[in-house]
């Protein structure tokens, strides 16, 4: 047998290669669990019911209503709904929404700013701002026609949860404006968390 032949038959043995390259590989999933990346999906316990959602909705009209807008935010960046039902995270994105929406914008950075400085107050603007995309994504897909509801506004249902709709007496609220209210949050945030809490919203696998 020739030397070329013998290289040849070792090279495709497959006892040739005898190191685990992945093994030294920082980033490779061999070195860490992939499934600490979405904690709280991974649990179904750990998702929100849609009676939770529905408790939750009626706990953060009840803070508007007593003036306490900030307490009503809190209250829905603190309960994301990862891993529910789609019923509860529509119903989830709506009242942050509404919650958005009943807040001056002079009050909004002061806001965003004792939010962030509480503890876990981070989460709760990286938790924000995974509602602003999904609103906006809601709002562009109305106003393209591909979906028959835009968040504008919301009214009781008779499930618990609530629905976006037009104001009564009002004529139907433009996407634009829907959308504008989105965006000026979004910068706010961004003034607020820095870049950081955007490119943490795109990497995490958890979505409300």
């Amino acid at each position: 047998m020739s030397i070329i032949r013998e290289h040849t038959q070792a090279t495709l043995s497959d006892a040739w290669r005898t190191i685990n390259i992945d093994a030294l590989e920082e980033d490779s999933s061999v070195n860490f669990d992939t499934a600490t990346l979405h904690p709280s999906t991974a649990d179904p316990a750990a998702a929100l019911s849609e009676a939770d959602v529905r408790q939750l909705t009626g706990q953060v009209r009840q803070l508007l209503r007593g003036g306490d807008a900030e307490g009503a935010l809190r209250g829905c960046l603190e309960s994301p709904a990862y891993g529910a039902v789609d019923a509860a995270r529509e119903a989830a994105l709506q009242t942050v929404i509404e919650v958005l929406q009943s807040i001056k914008a002079s009050d909004m950075t002061p806001m965003l700013q004792r939010v962030y400085a509480s503890p876990g107050g981070s989460e709760c603007l990286d938790v924000l701002m995974k509602y602003l995309y999904k609103g906006m994504a809601a709002t562009s897909s109305a106003s393209s026609g591909s979906a028959p509801r835009t968040p504008t506004r919301m009214t009781p249902q008779q499930t618990g949860f609530s629905q976006i709709g037009p104001r009564p007496g009002a004529p139907t609220e433009s996407t634009g404006a829907a959308m504008s209210v989105l965006l000026s949050w979004h910068e706010k945030v961004v003034e607020v968390a820095g870049l950081g809490c955007i490119g943490r919203v795109m990497s995490d696998w958890r979505r409300v």
